[in-house]
């Protein structure tokens, strides 16, 4: 016997795209986003952009829902996103520069993985570039080598792992793997790429002071608004078909 759902109903809504990207996902969004109180993005990283055009003004995103131009909307990305740091907070700057109020509006969940320089140099290195063989035409934002990492789970670091006293240690132990994983790339072949640990690691120090208001629990937020009855809205990003199953 499968247990009974926490709530009556599930007050829900999820947006997928059903081919190869490029649906209009964005746009359909962006007009339900006016029946729901919270928008999140659950999968997916910088590589999926949409534009959205409101009031008259277009807006480019990539990481965050569009339901973030709305003042009574919510927005959450969860811990399926694979989250470049530097690409969310472009946006936040750039939402914010432009009259957008982020604050108290966006929550980024503590177990999204966080995309490193080293996941973008892999993934030129993967795109083709040793062998000479067909690239497969990734955005070279290094999504498909965080992913990885994320399932491979002893080189992966979630965004809560920047936060913690023990990051520092866990931080050179990615970094001494990630250096041995390039040097053998390079002796297959590929560019010579350095990592300047010490410059990465206050970098992304930075990068978590600046988002650390927004960080939490995303989970129990979300359970918590499905159980309220408030009505949610589940933003894809990619389409079906490139799906690797």
């Amino acid at each position: 016997m499968f247990p009974e759902p926490r709530g009556a109903s599930v007050p829900g809504t999820c947006v997928i795209g059903l081919q190869w990207g490029d649906e209009a996902k964005g746009k359909l969004v962006d007009i339900l986003t006016e029946h729901h109180e919270i928008v999140v993005r659950y999968q997916g990283g910088a590589n999926a952009g949409h534009t959205v055009v409101s009031g008259g003004e277009t807006w480019k995103l990539s990481l965050i829902p569009s339901g973030i131009l709305r003042n009574d909307v919510s927005c959450v990305v969860t811990g399926g996103v694979v989250l470049d740091p530097a690409s969310i907070i472009g946006e936040i700057d750039m939402l914010e520069g432009r009259g957008v109020t982020v604050a108290g509006k966006l929550r980024l969940s503590d177990r999204a993985h966080v995309v490193f320089p080293w996941h973008v140099a892999e993934d030129a290195i993967l795109n083709g570039n040793v062998t000479g063989g067909e690239a497969i035409g990734t955005t070279g934002r290094g999504i498909g080598p965080c992913y990885r990492d994320k399932v491979g789970r002893s080189l992966a670091l979630r965004l809560g792992d920047l936060y913690r006293p023990e990051f520092r240690q866990q931080f050179d132990h990615v970094l001494k793997a990630k250096r041995q994983l390039l040097e053998a790339a390079r002796s297959a072949g590929a560019s010579p790429i350095e990592l300047d640990g010490e410059a990465i690691f206050r970098q992304y120090s930075n990068y978590a002071d600046r988002l650390r208001d927004c960080v939490g629990d995303t989970t129990h937020l979300l359970l918590d608004a499905v159980e309220a009855g408030r009505p949610v809205l589940f933003e894809g990003a990619q389409g079906a078909l490139l799906d690797i199953d």
